[in-house]
């Protein structure tokens, strides 16, 4: 007979796909949906309640997350419910806030920086007549 937690896994891990270029597992089943604080995040039913899929994993596979302690993607897929190696972490909120801050500020850069090349090899390229 298997176990609760092997159970559980069993039930998670058929809804995984496992990305090759990342390692993550990615949810393939339902969402919190697409709108509000905690959109996105896997959520699936389990004893009859509706719950946190990667909170799942994390718990099932390290014990529980303390009342003062969350969960932070560090792959930065919150669709990703692996709870091992550099893909969750269980930090204090003020570090989960400092390291969001952080990806939305390299973010912005990042799609400034390519705008910026991109618009810049448009001028570059606008002057020279067609060969």
């Amino acid at each position: 007979m298997t176990s609760r937690r092997d159970r559980i896994s069993e039930k998670i891990m058929s809804r995984v796909q496992i990305d090759e270029v990342t390692g993550c597992y990615v949810w393939q089943g339902p969402t919190s949906g697409d709108t509000g604080r905690g959109r996105d995040y896997p959520r699936m039913s389990l004893d009859g309640q509706t719950v946190a899929v990667h909170i799942v994993m994390w718990t099932n596979e390290h014990g529980y997350v303390p009342g003062k302690k969350q969960l932070d993607h560090i792959c930065r897929n919150r669709l990703c419910v692996r709870p091992d190696g550099p893909h969750l972490e269980m930090v204090t909120h003020r570090e989960n806030m400092r390291r969001r801050d952080k990806a939305r500020t390299s973010l912005i850069s990042t799609k400034a920086n390519y705008t910026g090349a991109t618009e810049l090899k448009h001028e570059e390229t606008a002057d020279r007549p067609l060969s």
